[in-house]
């Protein structure tokens, strides 16, 4: 379950993924390996289902979207 960014961070870095820091209003990480980018709105109570489904898809087989 994923209940915050720290959560979620130390998730995709334990995968590969690095942080991306250019960008005031979202946080991104990159997979050195892929052209793969996954944004996330910087404010952790705006994220949403369709953010999720970004980070599902490019992760396959590690994260799973479920309605609560």
């Amino acid at each position: 379950v994923v209940t915050s960014y720290e959560v979620l961070e130390r998730r995709l870095r334990e995968l590969g993924w690095e942080r991306y820091l250019n960008d005031p209003c979202l946080l991104q990480f990159h997979q050195r390996s892929t052209v793969h980018l996954i944004s996330v709105p910087r404010d952790f109570a705006r994220l949403k289902l369709v953010h999720m489904h970004d980070v599902v898809v490019k992760t396959r087989n590690v994260f799973q979207v479920r309605d609560a």
